[in-house]
C-alpha cells in the first residue's frame, strides 16, 4: 500500500464512514491536534531513560488511548466504527495514577514554569496541545455531537501530564522553577 493517494490534493480528507470534508474543518484540526500530542509524548518517552519502564508504559498506554480519541473523531457522525470509545473507566485510570503521582510529589504552593528536563518539558508540551484539543473538541461540539467523555478524558489527560511532568522532572532528578511574579512599581 502506498503511503499517498493524491485524493487530498485538493484539499479534502476522508472520514471514516466515508464522508469527505476539507482539511480545515474543525473535526480534523481536533484530531489533528490529538495526533500532535500524541507525538509530544512520543517524543517525551525517548527522552526516558530505560530503567524508567512504569513511565513509559503508562505513557504508551495513553497514546494508543488517543489513537483511540483521535478514531472517534475521524468518524463521519453516524457510522460505525470498530475501534472502542474512551470511557469512564479510561478517565478513573487517568484520575488513580494523578493521585499515586502526586502523593510522591511536594504540594504546589506556587506556579512553576512548564520546564525541567528534556522528557518534562516535552510533557509540559504535550500538555499545552491536548488542553488545545480539547477546546477544539469543545468548539466542534456546538455544531456536531461529541460524546461527553471525550472532553473529560481530554481534560483529565492535561491534569495528568501536568503532574506526570513534575513526577518524571522529580524522578530524573530535574529542578521545577517557581514563578515569581515581578513587583509592581510603586
Amino acid at each position: 500500500m502506498k503511503i499517498y493517494t493524491k485524493s487530498g490534493d485538493q484539499g479534502e480528507t476522508s472520514l471514516w464512514g466515508g464522508g469527505r470534508v476539507m482539511k480545515s474543518h474543525p473535526r480534523v484540526n481536533a484530531y489533528g491536534t490529538v495526533d500532535e500530542a500524541n507525538s509530544m509524548i512520543g517524543l517525551a518517552i525517548s527522552f526516558l531513560p530505560a530503567k524508567e519502564s512504569l513511565i513509559q508504559g503508562r505513557l504508551i498506554r495513553i497514546q494508543n488511548e488517543l489513537f483511540q480519541v483521535g478514531s472517534e473523531l475521524a468518524t463521519q457522525n453516524g457510522a460505525s466504527t470498530s475501534c472502542p470509545f474512551v470511557e469512564e473507566s479510561e478517565i478513573q485510570k487517568l484520575e488513580q495514577e494523578i493521585d499515586e503521582m502526586e502523593a510522591l510529589l511536594q504540594p504546589l504552593k506556587n506556579f512553576i514554569l512548564p520546564n525541567g528536563g528534556s522528557a518534562g518539558s516535552a510533557l509540559h508540551l504535550a500538555r499545552t496541545i491536548v488542553r488545545r484539543s480539547e477546546r477544539e473538541c469543545v468548539d466542534l461540539g456546538h455544531n456536531e455531537p461529541v460524546r461527553q467523555e471525550l472532553i473529560r478524558y481530554l481534560n483529565r489527560l492535561s491534569d495528568y501530564l501536568f503532574v506526570m511532568a513534575r513526577h518524571v522532572n522529580q524522578v530524573l532528578g530535574q529542578v521545577e522553577t517557581k514563578w515569581v511574579p515581578p513587583k509592581k512599581n510603586a
